[in-house]
Order: C-alpha cells, then structure tokens, then sequence
C-alpha cells in the first residue's frame, strides 16, 4: 500500500511539474526572449533563427512555436522509433504543447531592457529544463536526439550541442547585432547555470548510513536501488551500542529515493552526506540499472541475484560489442 501511494504520488508531481516547465518555457520565450530579440539554446535558438530569417529574407511572418514544432515531430517520430520509453514520449509532448502555446499566446515584452531580458529569459528557460530533467523527461530537441545517440552508440552530443549553441551566437551577432549577441551569451550561462542547480543527476555523492537495522536496511536499499554497498560495523561512542554504518555512493538525483528507504525501515538511522569529487572504477548509471533491474526480474532482490543480473549484463554487453566489431 506504501509502495502504491508513493508511486501515485510520483505521478502526480511529473504531471504537476510537466505544467510547471511548459509554463516557464513559454513565459520565458514569448515574454522575454523573442521580443527583444535574444536567441534561446538548443531548438529554441534555432527557431528564433529561422523566425527571423523568414521574416527578414522572404518577408514571411513565421512565429517561431511553428519551426519548433516543425523540428521536434521527426525528432520525436524517430526518438519513439528507435529509443520508446516515457522519456522520449512526455518530451514530444511537452515539446508540441509548448509550440502550439508559443503559436497562440500573443508575444509581448515584459521588459524592453536587453540585460534584464536576457537574464531573466535564461533563468526561466533554464528552469523549465532543469524541473523536466529532474522528473524523468525534457523539452524536447537536442535532448531527444541525445537520447538516441546516446543509446545507439554510447557517445555524447555535449560537445555537437555547445558548437550549435556557438553558431546561434554568432549568426544572432550577424543578424541583430553583437551587443545582442553578447546578452544572448548571458542567457545561454543564465540557463546553463540554473540547469545544473536543478538537475543534479550526474552529481554524485556518498552517504554514510548508521542505523541499528543494518540487515533490514541493506535489504530494502538492494530492492529501491542498484547500488554497491560497503559494510562497516560501528558502535556508539557514549552508549556503546552496536550498530551498522552503510557506504554508497550514489547521484544526488537518487538522494530522496535513498532517505525515504532507509528512513521506511530506520527513522531513527543517521544519514551522513559527502560531497564526492571522483569516482573511480564502475558506477552504474540510469540505464545500466534499468537493465540490471530487468535482468533480476520481479522476483526480489537478493545479493547472489544481483551479482548474477550483473554477471548477465557484462556477458550481453561483451556480446553486443563483438557484434558490433564483427558488423
């Protein structure tokens, strides 16, 4: 009954944050950014570009919700093709319902003043990014196609994104000119900085876990997540008592799954976080544990199952990488 509220609940706060980041996206477009001709990141920048050009080159008023929904339906279409999953679905959506609001909600400027403009486009922008990444899907665009080259080859498109990025600023200097240019550089760090503030995903941590229930809480860790765990036995130094002090490392992102566990079997556990700077060695990211979750299956997690859905795993990866050199 306790595992079905807290999924309920997880459902309903990705609906309610789904609301949250298509507001701010729009809010932060249509109010800040385009009317006072500052370029966005990602899709968003590319289709002020095109607006633009339309307008400027063949005198067609094309808003720019309409080639940001031209872009993310193939990109979309091809995303559930290829990748499926909740995550590329919610992304389309959310991608069509801001393009058809950028469409229909009249675009005026909250603000005439660039610097103010560009600041304050970037925070909401980057705040709609940064609420979508942390509750499982994106705004869309370059996202989706990281998605799928992502899983299709195991490689980033950080570097492909921050180039595009770069060449949105330098047409915007071209095209409405290089103080412009320089407040849409200001939006694109504002943004920048407020996604990594929110979406602390990559981010890792290590948590020192000290509870008397150490069997009932190494458990129910084992069944939330896929997570190595070291075993240091402890005592109280005034009370002398036994207890149990759990080592993990795990990223921030997975920080509230991790209490609610531990505290569910332990409220009164001790829970200790440490920034951690590097990791060496292998750490299991999202979907390397979803995959070790499907190979463990339904029935319940115990430490020989894990080892032997690991064991799995490293075979079938072995075995995709020898025909990918044999293709």
């Amino acid at each position: 009954m306790k595992k079905q509220t807290k999924k309920w609940r997880k459902v309903a706060l990705t609906i309610i944050f789904f609301f949250v980041s298509v507001a701010l996206q729009v809010v932060g477009l249509n109010y800040f950014l385009i009317p006072n001709n500052i370029f966005s990141v990602g899709l968003n920048g590319i289709s002020q570009l095109m607006s633009l050009s339309a307008n400027q080159f063949f005198g067609l008023h094309i808003q720019t919700g309409v080639f940001f929904l031209l872009f993310n339906i193939p990109i979309g279409i091809v995303g559930f093709k290829m990748v499926g999953g909740k995550f590329t679905i919610l992304s389309f959506i959310n991608a069509v319902v801001v393009s058809i609001l950028l469409i229909f909600l009249p675009t005026q400027a909250f603000t005439t003043q660039p610097l103010l403009a560009s600041l304050f486009g970037g925070l909401l922008v980057g705040s709609s990014v940064g609420l979508a990444l942390r509750y499982g899907f994106s705004t869309g665009g370059f996202d989706i196609i990281a998605l799928i080259i992502q899983k299709r080859t195991g490689k980033s498109i950080g570097a492909f994104s921050n180039v595009a990025n770069g060449i949105i600023v330098l047409i915007a200097g071209f095209f409405i000119g290089w103080q412009n240019a320089m407040y849409t550089l200001i939006g694109i760090y504002a943004t920048g900085q407020v996604i990594d503030t929110l979406y602390t995903g990559y981010q890792k941590v290590t948590a020192l876990i000290v509870t008397s229930k150490g069997e009932e809480v190494i458990d129910v860790l084992h069944r939330d997540l896929i997570r190595g765990i070291t075993i240091l036995p402890s005592s109280g130094a005034y009370t002398k008592r036994e207890s149990t002090t759990l080592m993990m490392v795990l990223s921030r992102f997975e920080l509230f799954e991790m209490q609610e566990a531990v505290h569910s079997v332990d409220p009164k556990a001790f829970i200790n976080l440490l920034s951690t700077v590097s990791v060496s060695g292998e750490f299991w990211d999202a979907d390397r544990q979803l995959q070790m979750k499907k190979s463990i299956g339904p029935k319940a997690v115990t430490i020989d199952a894990q080892l032997e859905a690991e064991q799995q795993l490293e075979d079938q990866l072995a075995q995709l990488q020898e025909n990918q050199k044999d293709a």
